[in-house]
């Protein structure tokens, strides 16, 4: 014996959503936009033209098909027509790949965004599933959306830029010593403009048209082979020049695509080339990439951005100016490993933010094995007189101050140190062990009073209990969710190109995370309430007839079967009523 079935027997077409588990993520997808205030979509709607599909409909197509680890537009379209989530989601439309691409990358897409993160943050806090105690930064590697042998580099460029004003300076020489042409006005004498450069090649266009001129007046075939022979040299020098030309404003158009950086993909002129660690010997390898910063607490994502430079310390006071400005307000400690430990980026938590920063500096690990606290050679170690302002050296010779010194790197940033000089080193036998100086210079020491004030400061911070739990919980916090990134979800290499259009996606990328740890949490937590009830009796019922709903459109059925069940149970209810 076996259930009915028939597939050419009509069926009904059924509300989609009764196929869908209690808990299914396309729940959370709906809830998550729904939230999101109308005023957002506002600016996609138009006056003229063939009606959009609604903005609501499209962020939760292309947040739920990237929960589900699927990134590419066609694939998204074909979940459209075999999704159950997705059919429901879309309420029968389907869009085309191209639509949904150009709606992810829309530059108005990036507010919606941004309030959905607001929001999903405000439900979490109502919830409870976070406390705003503090926030934890971090940042990742994601391969950009281009060939990795299309790099550019900055050094290059430079030198292949110096060798061309060389070769054009020494042809103009040549050009004047054999007056080919006249002499052109020049702003300056180091080298040619590419206004300059072009004047020298009409120069040398007219020259060799008066050339071509006596050609075609003359009709003897010895003159005419002399011209030719006179007319070689202008027409090489001005192919050289046009040369030259081309050349030049390609590298003063690279040299703008750089800006700060040192490289950029000729694919993706905002991805820089960085190591990535996905080799499988762990060595590393250079790819255009983008700096992805992430602030999670409860391992879910509040806030992110896109950097170009591959370097951590440098994004991090970018970074809190853009979750202070777009997403909340920030919380009391802001927590981050030793590579957003820097000067300038305490100083700007503890005296501009007034908040408290949980984070370690480069030699801070280092510093509190019992090796470095043994090193006499280690200058943290040396006696130091505060009387006297004077350190003191293993063989007892006395450092003693000489002056003040200002350090200003590449980025402006200008650190003061004041210099230490001992007053002999010459005869001391541990030299070798104390100083790399060259003979007959004294051992130094330039002492940052700012920086070290500051180490001193977070490793109080870190000893404490309360503070330091807080720091330990990073690597449980941040970290595993760029793992459920890029192991999970599957999302290890851009899809789109261009800064902005990359950070759209790291938006639905982020919050197709956030979704998916909250639905597992819903799941677990439901799971536990079933196990432990903490009440007596059941939950409440459903109406009668909403049972009967649910329990026979709960699948596809015969559209006669459904209409002799309804007549007969909707008689027993009338009759008992």
């Amino acid at each position: 014996m076996f259930k009915n079935y028939n597939i050419n027997q009509v069926v009904l077409p059924l509300d989609l959503e009764i196929k869908l588990d209690k808990n299914d993520i396309a729940y959370a997808v709906n809830d998550v936009v729904t939230q999101i205030p109308d005023e957002a979509f506002a600016t996609f709607s138009r006056e003229t033209g063939c009606p959009a599909y609604h903005p609501q409909m499209m962020m939760k197509v292309i947040l739920c098909a990237y929960t589900q680890s699927v990134f590419s537009g066609r694939k998204i379209e074909g979940l459209l027509k075999d999704s159950v989530r997705m059919m429901w989601l879309a309420q029968g439309y389907e869009p085309s790949y191209r639509t949904i691409n150009r709606f992810r990358v829309h530059p108005e897409v990036k507010e919606i965004l941004r309030q959905c993160f607001v929001q999903f943050r405000c439900q979490l806090v109502k919830e409870k599933q976070i406390d705003e105690e503090a926030i934890f930064i971090d940042g990742t590697k994601v391969e950009a959306n281009a060939n990795k042998f299309t790099f550019v580099w900055r050094k290059s460029i430079e030198r292949y830029s110096v060798n061309l004003v060389e070769k054009s300076n020494q042809m103009y020489d040549e050009l004047l010593e054999k007056e080919i042409i006249p002499g052109i006005e020049r702003e300056s004498s180091d080298e040619l403009s590419t206004d300059e450069l072009t004047k020298v090649v009409k120069q040398l266009d007219d020259e060799v048209m008066t050339y071509d001129k006596k050609i075609e007046a003359s009709e003897v075939g010895s003159e005419r082979k002399q011209v030719r022979s006179e007319r070689k040299a202008p027409k090489q020098y001005r192919k050289q020049f046009k040369d030259f030309v081309a050349r030049k404003q390609k590298y003063q158009n690279d040299m703008e695509v750089f800006g700060e950086r040192n490289s950029y993909s000729k694919t993706d002129h905002d991805a820089t080339f960085m190591r990535m660690k996905d080799d499988y010997m762990k060595n590393g390898q250079l790819k255009a990439g983008y700096n992805v910063q992430a602030a999670t607490e409860g391992q879910y994502v509040l806030a992110y951005d896109v950097f170009p430079n591959p370097t951590d310390t440098r994004t991090f006071i970018p970074f809190l100016d853009n979750i202070e400005n777009n997403f909340f307000k920030l919380p009391k400690h802001i927590v981050a490993d030793a590579g957003y430990g820097s000067e300038q980026n305490y100083e700007d938590v503890m005296e501009n933010r007034k908040r408290t920063p949980l984070i370690t500096y480069n030699q801070y690990r280092k510093e509190k094995k019992k090796k470095h606290k043994n090193n006499v050679f280690h200058t943290a170690n040396w006696e130091y007189n505060k009387e006297d302002d004077t350190f003191t050296c293993p063989n007892g010779k006395q450092l003693m101050f000489r002056h003040v010194s200002n350090r200003t790197d590449k980025y402006g940033l200008t650190r003061t140190f004041k210099v230490y000089e001992c007053e002999d080193c010459s005869d001391c036998p541990l030299r070798s062990q104390c100083t790399k100086a060259k003979e007959g210079n004294n051992r130094k020491i330039y002492y940052n009073e700012k920086w070290e004030r500051q180490k001193a400061y977070i490793r109080q911070l870190l000893s404490e209990e309360e503070t330091g739990e807080i720091y330990g919980n990073r690597k449980i916090d941040v970290e595993p969710v760029f793992g459920f990134l890029k192991a999970n979800l599957c999302f290890t290499r851009m899809s789109v190109r261009g800064e902005e259009k990359v950070e759209n996606e790291l938006g639905f990328a982020f919050m197709a995370v956030n979704l998916r740890k909250y639905t597992a949490m819903k799941i677990n937590q439901r799971k536990d309430n079933e196990n432990n009830p903490t009440k007596n009796g059941s939950d409440h019922q459903k109406p009668m007839i909403g049972t009967i709903f649910k329990l026979i459109l709960a699948s596809y059925v015969p559209a006669s079967f459904i209409t002799i069940y309804l007549t007969r149970r909707l008689s027993i209810i009338g009759s008992s009523s």
